[in-house]
């Protein structure tokens, strides 16, 4: 029993790292393998078809993907069941269409020669310097200029404040 379990861990863990690599039909293959050798209505099982609805969705396999997690809305794990209920609805939501100005061409870089590194692009070019005015820094302040009277805040401010601490030590 003890060996199944770590053959179903391990063959687990190969299709996450595979699907994280980006690698879904191999995600996809290890996830089935895993879930033949485990119980469908584990906890563990449970999570290696939530992995495996993903794997189905990235990999292109859309309606897979929806069946399965159908299915997994009669999980008898409560936290399956939710993830289950929360991925259809995000499955199965429709798809928007987008605006050419929404989406950000990446350009083809298969044309690129041994060796070289970017495409020649207007936008790659550095802007020429143009001679800026020199900026000319604020004249000092006449310090004759500025009153420096004493305006007595400071002494009212103590004399409040030695108001207000004796009336709070009073009323205490």
């Amino acid at each position: 029993m003890g060996s199944e379990r770590e053959q179903v861990q391990t063959v687990y863990r190969l299709g996450q790292a595979a699907f994280e690599r980006g690698r879904y039909r191999e995600a996809i293959a290890a996830f089935e393998q895993a879930l033949e050798l485990a119980s469908k209505n584990t906890v563990l099982g449970g999570e290696i078809q939530m992995w495996l609805v993903n794997a189905y969705a990235a990999g292109g396999r859309q309606a897979d993907a929806i069946a399965l997690c159908r299915r997994l809305t009669r999980h008898p794990d409560t936290e399956t069941k939710q993830q289950s209920k929360r991925l259809l609805y995000i499955l199965e939501a429709p798809r928007l269409a987008l605006k050419p100005e929404w989406v950000t061409q990446i350009p083809d870089l298969s044309g690129l020669a041994d060796g070289q590194t970017t495409l020649e692009s207007p936008y790659s070019q550095k802007p020429k310097r143009s001679r800026r005015a020199r900026v000319a820094e604020p004249e000092p302040v006449d310090l004759n200029q500025v009153n420096t009277a004493d305006n007595q805040f400071v002494w009212v401010a103590l004399v409040g404040a030695a108001i207000v601490l004796g009336g709070l030590l009073w009323l205490s």
